[in-house]
């Protein structure tokens, strides 16, 4: 009866999605936004020797380097006018949230509703374009310091650097605004999703072509498909899973009519931080190795001590392991704290008169609730570094080249579970508007 009653729903399903013309309109426009972004990514930079780029990236690929080129769609492999991606964007965003928390005129604003968060949406604009300046006159001297990378070192290459660089960040910033408008929601993550995704292919065939070899054999890397899925299957359940508080209303009278007290649920999420606190965790790990790489290119040696820090810090090394658990337990917990406030939620509450059974409204709700919320927080946090070292200890047993599970695997599943619901909800919004059509055709039939 249950298969049944699910197969009348996929098949309702498809028949309004056959029907939903402003669906596929949107689904078209999301494709051809993300095709001209992957155009994008393989524009080089104007003044670049892409050999010679191509060998210097090859020797920082494993540090900060080789995580903004799996963001950026392999842009920065290429040194393409989209090399910045939109890194700069979500930093400036994260940065925009943590001030919200501390300034308090900033908070004020976020209370104003539609207006205010427009605002913020304006000072987020402005973060990103300091940024992105900032990081593309860093990638220009960079740039200048490698052996042959730049044609024509100079001024004026630093200027069309920094105008060509932070034009496509602004553009990319652009595009996924119009996917979320026009589209089907979620432009900047799914910005970064087809950028991670465009990798896989050779990620797999590199994969399957040393097994041709003989490099990895065929039985580990069927078991590295069947640990691919179970890892998947363990982010799809705990990225859906809730700790559900709740909440009641009293009873209250309209006129001479007494409506009975109503219930609903306050939905707590077990990752309420997201993939924000591995990204934080790699970037900061990763930092001395390409500081070191590049102080290496430069020609200047480091003391004994500092080799020694980096090699212990080096990918699979029992250091480096215990500070990236460590840095994406501290940063879920902190973001946790910045994006979610038990103190408004609980005034919000008492303001419509709801309550959580067995706790005054006000400040008891507001430390019951983040009560529930840190011990749910803490599985989230054991999750996310059970999800992330995975791969570090797959490649430091087995050698695997390229990054199962972790930080892509995590962003890649997690949009995809936000798009389908986003595709859920334009269909039942089609939907009810059709039944909303048809219920006015039969009232002016019966009228007639």
């Amino acid at each position: 009866m249950a298969s049944a009653a699910e197969q009348l729903a996929s098949n309702l399903n498809f028949a309004a999605f056959a029907k939903a013309e402003d669906l596929k309109k949107r689904i078209w426009f999301t494709l051809g936004a993300l095709l001209v972004y992957r155009l994008g990514t393989y524009i080089p930079l104007p003044g670049i020797n892409p050999d010679a780029f191509a060998q210097a990236f090859q020797q920082q690929s494993g540090g900060v380097l080789g995580m903004f080129n799996m963001f950026a769609g392999g842009a920065v492999e290429r040194m393409a006018i989209f090399a910045l991606g939109i890194m700069p964007y979500i930093s400036a965003s994260i940065i925009m949230q943590l001030m919200t928390s501390v300034i308090p005129t900033l908070e004020q604003l976020k209370k104003e509703g539609e207006q205010g968060r427009k605002v913020i949406n304006q000072y987020t604009r402005y973060g990103t374009v300091l940024l992105g300046m900032v990081q593309a006159y860093g990638i220009a001297v960079g740039l200048e310091s490698g052996n042959g990378i730049v044609t024509d070192p100079g001024m004026f290459f630093r200027i069309s650097c920094v105008i060509t660089l932070v034009g496509g960040t602004m553009f990319l910033m652009w595009l996924g605004e119009q996917i979320t408008a026009r589209g089907i929601g979620n432009g900047i993550s799914l910005i970064i999703f087809s950028g991670i995704v465009a990798g896989l292919p050779s990620a797999i065939s590199g994969t399957l072509e040393l097994g041709r070899t003989g490099a990895l054999s065929t039985g580990l890397i069927l078991a590295i498909m069947v640990l691919a899925v179970v890892v998947i299957a363990l982010i799809v359940f705990f990225e859906r899973a809730q700790r559900r508080l709740l909440i009641q209303y009293p009873k209250r009278q309209v006129g001479n009519r007494m409506f009975q007290g109503d219930t609903s649920h306050l939905p707590l999420k077990l990752n309420t931080a997201g993939v924000i606190p591995p990204i934080f965790a790699s970037s900061l790990l990763l930092l001395p190795a390409t500081i070191a790489g590049f102080s290496t290119t430069a020609s200047t040696s480091l003391p004994g001590w500092a080799n020694a820090v980096l090699a212990s810090l080096g990918h699979g090394q029992p250091l480096y392991m215990l500070f990236y658990a460590a840095m994406i337990a501290f940063f879920a917990f902190f973001y946790t704290a910045i994006v979610f406030n038990p103190t408004d939620t609980a005034d919000q509450l008492k303001k419509h008169s709801g309550f959580i059974p067995g706790y005054r409204p006000g400040e008891r709700t507001a430390e019951y609730i983040d009560y529930v919320l840190t011990r749910i927080t803490v599985i989230g946090a054991v999750y996310l570094v059970l999800v992330c070292l995975l791969p570090e200890f797959l490649i430091s047993a087995t050698g695997v080249p390229f990054y199962l599970g972790g930080t892509s695997l995590l962003i890649v599943v997690s949009v995809t579970l936000d798009t389908v619901a986003q595709i859920q909800g334009h269909l039942i919004a089609h939907q009810y508007e059709g039944l909303i059509k048809k219920s006015k055709l039969r009232g002016g039939k019966r009228g007639k």
